[in-house]
């Protein structure tokens, strides 16, 4: 499989700690993330992971023009409901994306450990 891994800042301790809780699943997959999370992943938990851009600068939607075309096979998009994010639009469209393409898309902690559990 091919999982994208995205979280906002105010996300990523978990995003970490899930993370490091299903390392030996995750290590089985090709795994993507934007620029941040995908370096904190690599270096705490040790995962082999293909940074893009920052969410920001562009990320969300690499992720979602792969998604588009059949390179994504699942999305773990742990989103701060709280805090306004500068590019929601991006957002918006990578879970717009994930229905229209019918992609697994969990974007709270507990939808992503079900789905990290049945990997």
């Amino acid at each position: 499989m091919h999982i994208a891994l995205i979280a906002h800042d105010r996300m990523k301790d978990t995003l970490v700690a899930l993370a490091r809780e299903f390392a030996p699943q995750l290590g089985q997959h090709a795994l993507m993330a934007t620029g941040t999370t995908g370096g904190r992943l690599a270096q705490e938990v040790g995962l082999t992971v293909e940074c893009l851009l920052s969410g920001p600068l562009g990320g969300d939607l690499q992720i979602g023009a792969r998604l588009a075309v059949g390179e994504v096979s699942a999305v773990i998009f742990l989103r701060d409901p709280m805090t306004p994010q500068p590019h929601e639009p991006d957002i918006n469209a990578l879970v717009r994306a994930c229905d229209v393409h019918n992609v697994v898309c969990a974007t709270n902690p507990a939808t992503a450990r079900l789905v990290l559990q049945r990997l």
